[in-house]
């Protein structure tokens, strides 16, 4: 860390700057910790940590095993690993014999809540508004507003070597009727919500007498179930609304699991877009679905319901919103559906809407400073190198989550966040830190070498039809 002077004030220099403080970054900040050869901070501009507050519902447990946590997959030693906080919270005995390898959604933010207090290299209060490339010094240029110990407002200023950005995404609405629905979501009380503000407005939504859950992912089945097991206290009609046919599990085969390895990331990576693009949309029931456990547990409760009435509830597949607004004069928001098999377009009016329909990926402003310094796909997305750097140097702007066109699914997954930590670091110090393993699956994504399957070359291929008479029934870019 050094002090550079600037009219008559000293900026500090960092090895580098984290912006945004998200299960990543933080798992970033815990591995960077140990390490003399990488100093810097982590800028958050809120002044707590709270991940995903609207979806902490009692017995929600996220889709990784405990060792999918900040840090233990790229050094299970670290002072940072879960196990670690199970022992120093007097719990290790409980997860020992509890047998219960998934972590609930509440459990997880006390341990980053836990890890937060045993770090010094995070600022919280901190908002970052401006980047700048200081071409002379070859640093950045990292400035905003900072709350103080009187909290008041005030500004910074500093210089790194490297970036982190880490700022994570914004809730997410179906297409065809986002900028509606993002206005009526902004009407003073209004009962039309995503799921991340699902806790915050559980109350009032109860008394509701008609309740919509619209997304069948791990959420909306997060929130169903909620409300539905809560039913018996209320007096509400509930339904749960989807464009998929179905309501489908997702996939924890260990052969599916292993497309989350360093492995296949890697693989992932060189294939051409057009591959990619087909291949994601095979993998959606790798991280779009449900779990097991949650899905027999709805079933259940569906059926207790039946048997004992508690509230009239119904699921709806097939059924994809078009148009939605608010009627004032009836106070209940008008949906319309069509159903995607059939084409029947039908009309659905309820005083709830909950929408679990994900999150997107946003800009943050300040990018704009170094915009021309980057590297961009044509729709206006990040497009990263092997190492996670966006820049054209590839080796000073870092992106955690930039989207699945890069590495594929393994971006968003929690568990494979040291992996791409670790390489990052490896690219940011020129040193492997935390080495990967050699070999992380079983399934060879294309032929190794020495696997006794040798790539057929033209000239190749030209020799062997000539020598068999055989015809040309192999297309080489079967092997690409």
């Amino acid at each position: 860390m050094k002090m550079h002077t600037d009219n008559d004030q000293q900026t500090i220099q960092y090895d580098y700057i984290g912006i945004g403080l998200g299960p990543f970054n933080l798992g970033f900040a815990c591995m960077a910790a140990p390490l003399d050869d990488l100093k810097g901070r982590i800028f958050e501009q809120a002044n707590a940590f709270c991940w995903h507050p609207g979806m902490l519902i009692e017995g929600a447990t996220l889709q990784n095993p405990f060792l999918g946590d900040l840090v233990s997959m790229a050094d299970p030693t670290s002072p940072f690993t879960y196990l670690n906080f199970c022992k120093q919270k007097g719990r290790l005995y409980q997860l020992y014999i509890r047998e219960n390898f998934y972590l609930g959604r509440a459990d997880f933010n006390e341990y980053c809540q836990w890890v937060i207090q045993q770090l010094d290299n995070i600022d919280f209060g901190h908002k970052v508004m401006d980047i700048r490339y200081e071409e002379e010094e070859g640093l950045y240029r990292v400035s905003g507003v900072r709350t103080n110990s009187h909290g008041q407002q005030e500004t910074f200023c500093v210089l790194t070597k490297k970036l982190l950005i880490g700022v994570g995404s914004h809730p997410q609405f179906p297409s065809s009727i986002a900028d509606k629905a993002q206005i009526l979501a902004h009407q003073p009380n209004t009962s039309l919500i995503h799921s991340g503000q699902y806790l915050k407005h559980k109350k009032p939504l109860q008394e509701c007498k008609e309740i919509t859950v619209i997304g069948s992912g791990q959420s909306g089945a997060e929130i169903f179930y909620d409300l539905l097991t809560s039913s018996k206290d209320h007096d509400y009609k509930l339904n749960w609304v989807t464009r998929p046919a179905r309501y489908f599990q997702m996939e924890t085969a260990k052969f599916a699991l292993e497309i989350l390895t360093p492995d296949y990331a890697e693989y992932f990576f060189g294939l051409n877009e057009d591959v990619k693009t087909d291949i994601l949309k095979d993998h959606q029931h790798l991280y779009k679905g449900i779990n097991q456990k949650l899905i027999n547990d709805i079933y259940d409760a569906l059926d207790e319901n039946h048997r004992y009435q508690h509230c009239q509830a119904q699921l709806l597949p097939c059924m994809e919103i078009v148009d939605i607004h608010f009627d004032t004069q009836s106070q209940q928001y008008h949906l319309h559906f069509k159903h995607t098999q059939t084409h029947v377009e039908y009309l659905h009016k309820t005083d709830a809407v909950i929408f679990a329909t994900g999150y997107k990926p946003v800009l943050p402003d300040f990018i704009g400073g170094i915009r021309d310094r980057l590297q961009w796909h044509e729709d206006g997305s990040y497009l990263p190198n092997r190492n996670w750097s966006v820049d054209k140097n590839k080796r000073e702007v870092f992106i955690q989550n930039a989207g699945l066109k890069g590495h594929g699914i393994t971006n968003p997954d929690l568990g494979m966040a040291c992996y791409r930590n670790s390489r990052i670091i490896f690219a940011m110090t020129g040193i492997d830190h935390y080495p990967a393993e050699a070999s992380t699956s079983f399934q060879q994504y294309q032929p190794h070498a020495n696997s006794g399957f040798e790539e057929i070359s033209e000239a190749t291929q030209e020799q062997t039809q000539a020598a068999t008479h055989s015809p040309s029934y192999i297309k080489r870019e079967a092997y690409a």
